[in-house]
Order: structure tokens, then sequence, then C-alpha cells
């Protein structure tokens, strides 16, 4: 079960509700105590499987921790980070004033409901894509809109990683479970996705192959597709 990036208010885009208490600096660097536990392994599982070097864009960078995080073992990357959120990206540019690493980039307004938004965001010109923590706090059509636009502006050869909870065919474990009820009292749209039933068929839809499903704490899992 995972709630770090749902950190926003709800609006008519399907953009989250608040699911964790937030910690904000004078700054206005937000921090996310889920992302707190989670980054090394997250960190881990993006170096292992995707690219180290070259540009990669985040979508729904929520607190702007990940990209942060993970530039900063990586000296050879680029992170451009992006959200449907105003505070969002506030946030995000804050930790990267903070930082004062150039490398960080952005943020950029993506909607990825919106058709088209893979050419707004340039994203052929990307090496890489992260998502975490999105697709079960936003309706449905946006994970078809996210896969959509992978299939039409990721280069061939790039990566793409989902990271987040699951369902696998049916199977979903009892937090999980738990988790996805709660969300669908938020909003009926929302809910924990089954990557077998869901996923997996949008992703061979649009040419991204499966390469990886790697098991995380706390009943998430990370998911590398390659686009063919």
């Amino acid at each position: 079960m995972s709630d770090e990036n749902a950190a926003y208010p709800k609006r008519a885009s399907g953009a989250p509700l608040a699911l964790e208490q937030r910690e904000e600096t004078g700054d206005g660097r937000r921090f996310s105590p889920s992302i707190a536990r989670n980054r090394d392994v997250v960190r881990d599982v993006f170096r292992a499987h995707m690219p180290t070097a070259g540009q990669v864009l985040e979508i729904a960078s929520g607190t702007g921790e990940h990209g942060t995080y993970i530039v900063s073992a990586l000296p050879d990357l680029s992170w451009t980070y992006s959200d449907i959120d105003p505070a969002g990206r506030a946030s995000q540019t804050a930790w990267a004033q903070q930082t004062g690493d150039g490398r960080l980039h952005g943020p950029l307004e993506i909607d990825v409901t919106v058709a088209g938004w893979a050419n707004i965001a340039s994203l052929s010109d990307f090496d890489g894509v992260f998502c975490a923590n999105m697709i079960h706090i936003a309706p449905f059509a946006a994970t078809e809109g996210l896969f959509q636009g992978l299939g039409e502006g990721l280069r061939q050869g790039g990566r793409f990683m989902l990271y987040g909870p699951f369902a696998r065919d049916g199977d979903i474990a009892p937090s999980n479970a738990r988790f996805s009820e709660d969300l669908k009292r938020r909003d009926p749209s929302w809910g924990v996705r089954d990557l077998v039933r869901d996923i997996l068929p949008l992703a061979a839809s649009v040419h991204l192959s499966l390469v990886e499903i790697v098991e995380m704490p706390a009943n998430n899992l990370s998911v590398i597709f390659e686009r063919a």
C-alpha cells in the first residue's frame, strides 16, 4: 500500500486528494513520510533497470523528492519534473532550487488525460519515464492516457518505470484491498489497478514490452517496460 504522491486537493481532472500528512519547510519544499521510507529501494531499482545517463521525465512528481534523490546518486542523469497540480510544481521547483543541481529541470504542467501530451512534453527527447503512485489515485482514463502518450512519444529502447500498489490477476494483498476500498469511497473512479488485467494489456497495445516486475516493500511493485 502506498500513498506518497497523493498530496493534493481533488480537481475536476482527477488530481488526487490528500492521503497523508505533509511536512513543509519555509522554502516551499514538501516532505512525504512514505517517500522517506522507500526512497532507497526505489532508487536502487531505478539504477538497476532504468537509464543511468541521459534524460528522464517524471510524470506526477508530487513533492519532487524521488527525482531529487535519484539524481543525487547518478551524476550522468538529468531529470525533468512534471505535475498537473500547482502545489506539486511549487514543491518541485523549491527542491531544485535548494539543491542547486542544474540537472533538475521543469516542472512541466502535464495532464496525461489530454491527448497529445507526449508532443507537448517533447517525450521523444527523453531516454526514460518514471511514474510513482499516480494511477490508483486518478481515474483510469489517466492510466490509459499515460500509456497512449508513451506509445506515441517514447523512443525505441526507451524505458518506463511504474511504481505503486497493484493487484495481480485478481489476487490482491489484504492491505492493498483495504486501501483500494478506501480510495473508492473517496472517488469511485480511483482504486488499485490490476497489473495483469489492466496494465499489461495497455502496455502491449502501445508496443511496450514487459522487462521486469520487482517486489517492493509494503506490497508495492516496480514494473519496468521498454519501448519496442
